[in-house]
């Protein structure tokens, strides 16, 4: 967690409110720093459904191995997360630290142990050892209170500068449900997944395959369309949980995917992960600017993602826009190298409403004061039209400055 805040923080931070059937507890027992909130619980009653997405990295951490086993039985009792320690590439000890929680955590919980998921986040490679936290779980549980999101937000946080909240609500057959988020997340962002650690839960009534349904839809234009720095964590994790507690006000219970009745709360859920994704981008390592790049005129919306995220993580767009330089000579070369059909001759680039580059070469309006003004502000959008078909995407970056290559420089230090 850093001391300094970052300039694209937000002003104020959503009040979010209790739900429904979960609880929350955080403590703080020194897995890497002292004095400070390291281990968050959330602990939901009987009956909570659950969906979760996780990173698609070939060296996953034990815990994710674990929520990927307990997903199929489609309930969730209590969720555990430790930041300072990621539990990923420790082996055998890794799963033993697994097991030990998962046991400690269901009978803190009354559930049983499929139905226990876990997080971890810090380093890799370090054991963890589990009898820094478990004895704390049993009270966690008993302790746990409906009104700690703002707690728990701050617990799960490393290298972030600001906890990200995000709270929305939607009507199901006419009732009010409420869906809250929080995340962590600052570096080793790259989307395939859902990057970093989320956590959402709602009192929303929705069964397991609807609520996995919905979140992996979801997840394609929110937290797989934003990139700090390229890297995929071993430990991205997110996971929805739904209560069912609207049900007694009313709420339509939802079993299938598709139902209808869900339209708002698609709506309201993107607009939950979309802000956390968005704040997780803004948090970036050393970021000072939000770059939003939206691609236009692809063959088609894959090819136009895959050029947007070619642009998004070449360093040098990323240094030009920390050095408020609109050298959109780079975006050429992005789009070039992206291995995806294009065009030079048809070719267009605006940074924000001024075209700088046009039919293979500068714009004959261009005007480099106007750009340079442009650039500095604090959000840059940059747009490629390819030219070639209707195929369109946008994706989330940040500029990269001299302070991530000092915050990544010392991480284990």
């Amino acid at each position: 967690m850093s001391t300094t805040l970052s300039p694209l923080a937000p002003k104020t931070q959503p009040a979010l409110p209790p739900i429904d059937g979960v609880r929350i507890a955080t403590a703080a027992a020194g897995i890497k720093y002292k004095n400070r909130t390291d281990v968050m619980t959330m602990v939901f009653d009987a009956g909570a459904s659950v969906a979760g997405v996780f990173t698609r990295s070939k060296c996953p951490s034990a815990p994710v191995d674990l929520c990927r086993a307990n997903l199929a039985g489609g309930r969730a009792r209590i969720l555990v997360v430790n930041s300072g320690n990621a539990n990923a590439f420790t082996g055998k000890k890794g799963k033993t630290t697994t097991t030990a929680t998962a046991k400690a955590a269901a009978k803190a919980a009354g559930g049983k142990q499929s139905e226990v998921f876990l997080a971890s986040t810090g380093v890799i490679g370090e054991p963890l050892d589990p009898a820094k936290f478990v004895h704390l779980l049993a009270a966690m549980a008993a302790e746990a209170k409906a009104d700690a999101w703002a707690d728990a937000g701050k617990a799960i946080m490393t290298t972030d500068t600001y906890p990200k909240y995000a709270t929305a609500t939607a009507k199901i057959g006419g009732v009010d449900v409420t869906i809250n988020g929080i995340a962590k997340g600052a570096g080793m962002i790259a989307p395939d997944m859902a990057t970093m650690l989320s956590f959402v839960a709602t009192d929303a009534a929705i069964a397991a395959p609807a609520l996995q349904a919905l979140l992996a839809k979801t997840v394609k234009g929110t937290f797989n369309a934003v990139t700090v720095d390229s890297d995929m964590s071993t430990s991205d994790t997110l996971m929805l949980f739904a209560t069912g507690k609207a049900a007694r006000r009313g709420a339509a219970a939802i079993d299938k995917p598709g139902d209808g009745r869900l339209k708002e709360f698609a709506r309201a859920l993107d607009s939950v992960l979309s802000s956390l994704a968005r704040q997780v981008v803004r948090d970036g390592e050393g970021a000072r600017k939000e770059i939003a790049v939206t691609v236009t005129g692809a063959k088609s919306a894959a090819s136009a993602k895959r050029i947007a995220l070619s642009i998004a993580n070449s360093p040098l767009v990323k240094t030009a826009v920390a050095g408020e330089d609109a050298n959109w000579g780079r975006v050429v070369m992005a789009v070039g190298k992206a291995g995806e059909p294009a065009d030079r001759d048809r070719l267009a680039i605006w940074f924000g409403d001024i075209r700088v580059a046009h039919k293979g070469e500068r714009d004959l309006s261009y005007s480099e004061a106007a750009t340079s003004a442009y650039m500095k502000g604090d959000e840059i959008a940059i747009r490629a039209d390819i030219g070639l078909g209707k195929g369109k995407a946008t994706v989330w970056t940040c500029d990269l400055t001299k302070d991530y290559v000092a915050i990544n420089g010392d991480y284990r230090s």
